[in-house]
């Protein structure tokens, strides 16, 4: 199967698309190049495979020689490991919130760090939850904001403790309503661009809320359970596959609850433990 190239997004943005669709990546892992005389590629993408080395080859030459910096969102296997070999095929600083999973950036960079070029500005933005590196990245000119995995087109982030965290997601979600300027668009790590992001952002508050009520009510309405058996109730007629990746988000919605002290269980650290009302029945 031929890849596709290089798809323009805005005058500004051009986005080619990673080979490694899947359950967890949609389609697949967007990369995005934002500029023309000075490039910045943001998400580089996975690494290892023939097909991975097809897609740096494609994104190095839709940077034609102008590659300047390399941006991850964060250091999951979809979205940053590619940043070596987009390094090496361009010579380009590589950009990112720390060195973690394999990932070694030149520079370390934090919330509010800004990109200035003669076309555009790039602002940092750290929003943790599904990574305690994640930064979205804020396209000023466009008011666009690449939002990697901390919003995502055509379905919901998973939450996957120890590392990911539902109180920071929650909280980090509830920042993009203050951002300035609003975004105007959000441009996802997987899928396609999203149009009204108050929308967007208000959706994914109003999911969580009733997921996290409706996994309380179970909880309250036993002397103990566990997330095997929350899930089947919670997440009644989704297919197996997308029950074993419910588990994690069920996990991190209870250890969201027992920080607020409304649901208890003996180690919150342990997906298998018990969970029961705060205060026992």
């Amino acid at each position: 199967m031929r890849w596709p190239g290089p798809a323009p997004v805005s005058p500004l943005v051009r986005r080619v698309l990673a080979p490694n669709p899947g359950i967890y990546t949609g389609p697949g892992t967007n990369t995005y190049l934002i500029g023309r005389e000075q490039v910045a590629v943001i998400d580089p993408g996975p690494a290892g495979g023939p097909d991975d080395d097809g897609h740096l080859d494609r994104v190095a030459a839709a940077g034609a020689g102008r590659i300047r910096w390399i941006f991850a969102t964060h250091t999951h296997p979809d979205h940053s490991p590619g940043a070596a070999g987009l390094a090496e095929r361009t010579g380009a600083e590589v950009i990112g919130f720390d060195a973690r999973d394999d990932f070694e950036p030149d520079t370390e960079i934090g919330d509010g760090w800004m990109l200035a070029t003669e076309e555009f500005r790039l602002r940092a933005v750290h929003t943790p939850g599904h990574a305690p590196n994640h930064l979205c990245f804020l396209l000023e000119d466009e008011r666009a904001l690449f939002s990697g995995d901390h919003i995502m087109s055509g379905s919901t982030v998973v939450i996957r403790p120890p590392e990911g965290d539902m109180t920071a997601y929650m909280e980090a979600l509830g920042r993009l309503e203050t951002l300035r300027p609003p975004p105007l668009t959000i441009a996802p790590g997987h899928g396609n661009v999203i149009p009204d992001p108050p929308a967007k952002v208000q959706e994914y508050v109003s999911h969580r809320r009733a997921r996290e009520e409706s996994i309380f009510e179970v909880v309250a309405a036993t002397s103990g359970v566990t997330v095997e058996q929350i899930v089947p109730v919670v997440y009644l007629g989704v297919d197996d596959d997308h029950q074993a990746i419910a588990r994690y988000s069920v996990w991190a919605h209870l250890r969201k609850m027992a920080a607020e002290g409304r649901v208890a269980a003996a180690d919150v650290d342990d997906m298998a433990t018990t969970w029961r009302p705060a205060g026992g029945r």
